[in-house]
């Protein structure tokens, strides 16, 4: 089961409380205090997991606490840290405190870790208190309680390509043709009712991670058919592929709502590189296609069917080229435009 949400309370351990002792050793007359502090209780750790693929686990429990710290001892000894508590959680999730909505971060990358509840420090003994005038203090301090809070956990797959279009365009299809991915397929509509990766396996080891997202429909962004559950998942792509059947009575139309959807979700999406993708050419003849509508934002137009094949090498290159000059560009780099002239360069 796919699960994107999940709510709950995190606490981080309580202190130690410190300790009154005094030291009792023979042929030291007066020994003075000797009682301990008490140990830091343990913090509430989130800890990106690339092995996850959903906050599922989270569904089934609310409360989490990290170990309490030990109290110190004589002998000023100092007492034993709480145990810490490590969260795992798949990598793309977003972090909010569920109360006032602060966003406290998010995990990307494998092994990232985010402290999302601290635990108490712990108390002083009665060592810390003596001084040149009070040196046999009897004061200490009860360690402090650990953080508490209700924090939202929300998972936002990280794909390279993320497929778009209406119930039956023709997603699933495609991503099964294209990768290892099965997901359901079936002639009625809002067959897919959670999110599907495939990885896509291109010549010269080159992969690229390719989401299916359930159908979306005219209103959407306001909440209609699965409305915006699953539309947070496209925030994190590199590039999106609107699917628009050949069969659709209006493909102007078409497309004109997915891009409408899209960006009443978010603005933000206008940002995200999109391509169109006309879906199931087998179903239309060659010479009947009339598919020339203007799409000024679109870096590239396809024709593909996932029956036959026909244009699937095409878009797969294209996509690819497109994934390939963002990841540069996110790593700060400026892509080789002219390999050819590498043997001339001083």
């Amino acid at each position: 089961m796919f699960i994107d949400f999940a709510r709950i309370r995190v606490k981080g351990g309580a202190g130690g409380a410190g300790a009154v002792a005094f030291r009792r050793e023979r042929g030291v007359p007066r020994g003075g205090p000797a009682g301990g502090n008490g140990g830091r209780g343990g913090d509430v750790v989130l800890v990106a997991e690339p092995q996850l693929s959903t906050l599922l686990d989270y569904s089934y429990r609310e409360n989490y606490a990290a170990g309490r710290a030990g109290h110190g001892e004589g002998s000023n000894k100092t007492g034993a840290d709480g145990e810490e508590l490590a969260l795992p959680v798949p990598l793309g999730t977003v972090v909010k405190d569920a109360d006032s909505g602060e966003r406290l971060g998010e995990l990307l990358r494998p092994g990232d870790r985010l402290t999302v509840a601290r635990g108490g420090r712990g108390g002083r003994g009665n060592a810390s208190y003596a001084t040149s005038t009070h040196q046999t203090p009897r004061e200490w301090e009860p360690g402090e309680w650990g953080e508490e809070r209700r924090i939202e956990l929300e998972l936002k797959l990280i794909a390279d390509v993320g497929l778009v279009g209406e119930p039956n365009a023709g997603k699933s299809t495609l991503l099964s043709a294209v990768s290892a991915a099965r997901p359901k397929i079936a002639e009625y509509p809002f067959t897919t009712l959670e999110p599907n990766l495939g990885v896509v396996g291109l010549s010269d080891g080159r992969s690229m991670v390719i989401a299916d997202i359930p159908g979306i429909i005219e209103g959407a962004s306001e909440g209609k058919g699965l409305g915006t559950q699953f539309l947070r998942h496209i925030e994190r792509t590199r590039t999106l592929a609107l699917l628009v059947p050949s069969d659709a009575e209006d493909a102007k139309a078409t497309y004109d709502l997915l891009r409408k959807e899209l960006l009443s979700h978010d603005a933000a999406l206008d940002q995200i590189p999109h391509c169109v993708v006309m879906t199931k050419a087998d179903l239309v003849p060659a010479g009947e296609r009339e598919w020339d509508f203007e799409a000024p934002d679109a870096w590239g137009r396809f024709v593909i069917s996932s029956v036959s094949g026909e244009g699937l090498a095409d878009f797969l290159e294209g996509v690819w080229a497109r994934v390939d000059e963002r990841r540069t560009e996110e790593r700060g780099e400026t892509p080789d435009l002219f390999p050819e002239l590498e043997q001339w360069r001083p």
